[in-house]
């Protein structure tokens, strides 16, 4: 029996929350570097009643991405993706940072896109961290959004030496996301089907809290403290984001990021988070 089908990439909290939120009477397919976290998570949900199959998936490898998407397609048309797969600057070097937030995520909108079905839709994860950063000039942001991913990496702003550290590279693989996103959602178009982008800031999730206690604790901490809401998200606040984006209410809304930091970008352009010149 064909049924509709949702890809998820990354077996993180995020995901998941979208994936219980939006994912109902689907088949889930869901990509993870470390299968044992996408078994873990399948096991959670499938214990609920939802249909999760959990597969081995490196979004920085084209073919791992499109082994995933056809995996997919025996299962019905694919309707829904959600790519919450992605490495932090304090998990991996810059080369890694690019190769899998940034070039990974190019390619896997552009292999979805090719086979979304009619009225489906897609959200990937950025990050507040896509806002924080010096405007780049309209033609650095035509070439993120609309050079071939193949050829991205050779860029000239994203090459290793023009790139200060993992946090920059993050900046830039983010901004990269919510440009391609843009360009991605006119392809997606031509099919029926929409695409956007949410850009969380501090959400609660395991991975978070192994930050809080590290070494760069007291950074995230004073960021969460001095934003208008006071306080860290949660995943469940981003499912909502995505409920509404992935959902007929959300039928008039592609190409679009949504930012969801609780005002830390506000606060950090306009507030106590402001850095000191």
């Amino acid at each position: 029996m064909k049924k509709d089908v949702m890809i998820v990439t990354g077996a993180g909290q995020i995901s998941m929350a979208i994936a219980r939120r939006m994912g109902y009477g689907k088949k889930i397919v869901m990509g993870n570097k470390n299968i044992q976290n996408a078994r873990a998570i399948a096991e959670t949900m499938n214990n609920v009643g939802f249909d999760v199959e959990p597969m081995e998936m490196d979004l920085s490898s084209r073919d791992s991405i499109k082994s995933l998407i056809a995996k997919a397609l025996e299962y019905g048309e694919i309707t829904m993706m959600v790519n919450g797969a992605g490495v932090s600057p304090s998990q991996a070097p810059i080369e890694a940072i690019l190769k899998v937030d940034l070039y990974g995520t190019a390619v896997l909108l552009e292999e979805v896109g090719k086979v979304i079905a009619e009225g489906g839709c897609g959200v990937t994860i950025s990050s507040q961290f896509g806002w924080r950063m010096p405007q780049l000039s309209a033609e650095e942001d035509d070439l993120l959004a609309t050079t071939k991913a193949d050829e991205l990496l050779n860029l000239e702003i994203l090459k290793p030496e023009n790139i200060k550290d993992t946090l920059h590279a993050y900046q830039m693989a983010k901004r990269c996301n919510e440009k391609r996103v843009m360009a991605q959602s006119v392809e997606w178009g031509k099919r029926g089907a929409r695409l956007n982008d949410i850009a969380p800031g501090i959400i609660v999730t395991p991975l978070a809290i192994d930050e809080f206690n590290g070494s760069r604790g007291g950074f995230y901490k004073n960021m969460f403290a001095k934003c208008p809401a006071g306080r860290p998200g949660t995943a469940d606040e981003v499912a909502n984001v995505a409920e509404l984006l992935m959902s007929d209410k959300g039928a008039f809304i592609t190409g679009s990021t949504f930012l969801i930091d609780g005002g830390a970008t506000s606060s950090y352009y306009y507030g106590p988070l402001k850095p000191e010149i």
